[in-house]
């Protein structure tokens, strides 16, 4: 079949002429930590009893089962639409030829076979290689970023449920963690959609010492030194010793500090997003918030200029490591200057700059992230420990060293492993973290019922309204679907690419009453088409 295509963005409505202040940017005056961003989170798996399950098979089931929710399974389910998607075009100004990478890892689901669901809140959960993934819908700021992430979380918790007790599958274990410690990793990843005039070059030189430092506040803590866990002892971060190189396009060999992948998923004369690979996988909500929120603040100050180069880390992979194995973080990083800061005063310096940038009138989103961020640092550098009711290692930590200390074992022993592991199990009921939030040991910046709700609605304020509301009111009709374009059949000899290539326009303020008002698809499609 032919395809038409609409434009959603020629939509014209009230809520649209004013027009976003700048690329990546929301409509706010002034400095703001709010930007269109997402997040991409692989989850652990395991089979109890069956250590030789086919982790892609048991992935794919996992899926599957989530997929036969009612407001999911009602309609013919939608493929994800890969015809725009370019994963090989780099940022420095060219395009891989694919000699790099396996074809295989670059096959459509249905050429795979691999599980696909896009959800009724936008987002998606599918198999990744050999893991399922959740990947948020589009939000505008790190509250949202928090709230679609747990989203994600109480996903996955129901389908591994739903996997139980479905005929022929049986229990599914799923850990929102990095590493299985044996020499393996999977990804955390954020997404941040940046001005393409901002040079390259410069998101380099000045995001690298920010991401080397942030996992003092954002590591989620583990047992073991080394990609294979060998040397037995605590760190920071699950991520940091599986990277080795500080720019370029992998992500999964060879990883490196600044990923370089060019694939905006918007207007790409405009936009630049930034897919941030390295980061943990958090399950403590002010670490997530932190995680997200100062790198768009220092994001913001990137594309502004704000940054002179005196914070530049001279060696930034081998010290990625150095911070991360030092729990007491006293750790010197030497700077291309020739200064020596630890991760924390590191930190405090770009706060400090961030702080005179952003002013005193910056907006309330923007207020909550630096004033937490100064809370956390400076609890930081007197002792971690005093956070261990609001970031992840501080908490894993503590738990850890309590049993340590009550059963008089080092740090090889299995049963610390376990432990380490049982904190990120996202079942209610034995994953530790869940444990700690029941028993009011971590603070939380949302309720239960909150998340629950953004498990099936979509964000208000972003273009993942309109793919959203497509897929709860027109399940039939819509036949595939990507994060900028969203395709219908009804019933005429051409299919219905509506693209969305501007991601605040498809919103609720700018697209909802046309919901209201039209019963099928195509009528929908009539009064895009009549605008």
């Amino acid at each position: 079949m032919r395809q038409l295509h609409i434009e959603l963005a020629e939509i014209q409505s009230d809520a649209l002429r004013g027009g976003a202040k700048g690329p990546g940017r929301t409509r706010l005056e002034g400095m703001t930590v709010r930007r269109i961003m997402g997040t991409e989170i692989e989850y652990g798996i395991s089979v109890p009893g069956q250590p030789g399950a086919n982790p892609m098979v048991t992935s794919s089931q996992i899926v599957n089962a989530y997929a036969a929710r009612p407001e999911l399974s009602k309609g013919g389910r939608a493929r994800w639409d890969y015809e725009e998607e370019t994963p090989l075009r780099d940022a420095r100004g060219f395009t891989y030829t694919g000699a790099l990478y396996d074809p295989a890892e670059n096959l459509a689901d249905e050429d795979s076979g691999l599980a696909n669901v896009i959800l009724t809140n936008g987002a998606r959960l599918y198999v990744d290689h050999a893991h399922p993934e959740y990947s948020t819908p589009e939000v505008t700021n790190p509250r949202e970023i928090v709230l679609f992430d747990k989203a994600g979380e109480m996903t996955m918790a129901e389908a591994a449920l739903r996997a139980a007790h479905t005929p022929g599958i049986g229990p599914i274990n799923l850990y929102k963690n990095n590493t299985d410690n044996k020499g393996a990793s999977y990804g955390a990843h954020e997404n941040y959609l940046m001005s393409r005039q901002t040079p390259f070059a410069d998101i380099v030189a000045h995001f690298t010492p920010f991401l080397v430092t942030r996992q003092v506040y954002a590591g989620a803590g583990r047992i073991g030194i080394g990609q294979d866990a060998s040397e037995h002892r605590y760190q920071i971060s699950q991520r940091a010793d599986f990277f080795e190189v500080e720019v370029g396009l992998e992500t999964t060999l060879k990883r490196p500090i600044i990923n370089t992948r060019d694939e905006p998923h918007a207007d790409a004369e405009r936009y630049r997003r930034l897919h941030v690979i390295i980061g943990d996988a958090n399950l403590a909500e002010y670490a997530t918030f932190l995680k997200v929120g100062t790198a768009s603040i220092v994001l913001a100050m990137i594309e502004s200029g704000a940054f002179d180069g005196s914070l530049a880390v001279a060696e930034p992979v081998a010290e990625l490591r150095a911070v991360s194995h030092d729990p007491s973080l006293a750790h010197k990083i030497e700077l291309r200057n020739g200064k020596r800061l630890t991760a924390v005063e590191l930190q405090m310096s770009i706060l400090e700059q961030a702080e005179a940038y952003c002013g005193p009138d910056a907006d309330p989103d923007t207020r909550e992230v630096l004033d937490q961020w100064a809370f956390v640092l400076d609890a930081l550098a007197r002792d971690p420990m005093e956070l261990a009711d609001m970031l992840d290692w501080p908490a894993k930590l503590s738990l850890l060293e309590r049993y340590r200390e009550r059963e008089g074992l080092d740090w090889g022993a299995a049963k610390l492993h376990a432990i380490d592991l049982q904190y990120h199990d996202v079942r209610p009921e034995k994953g530790l973290y869940h444990r700690l939030v029941a028993r009011g040991k971590m603070k939380r910046l949302l309720t239960d019922t909150e998340i629950i709700d953004a498990m099936t609605e979509p964000p208000a304020d972003t273009r993942a309204f309109f793919r959203g509301r497509c897929l709860s009111r027109y399940p039939s009709e819509v036949v595939a679907a990507s994060w900028d374009s969203v395709i219908f059949d009804v019933g005429a000899d051409s299919l219905v690419r509506v693209p969305m290539m501007e991601p605040e326009k498809g919103t609720k303020a700018h697209v909802g009453e046309l919901f209201e008002r039209c019963e099928a698809a195509k009528d929908l499609l009539d009064v895009i088409t009549a605008d």
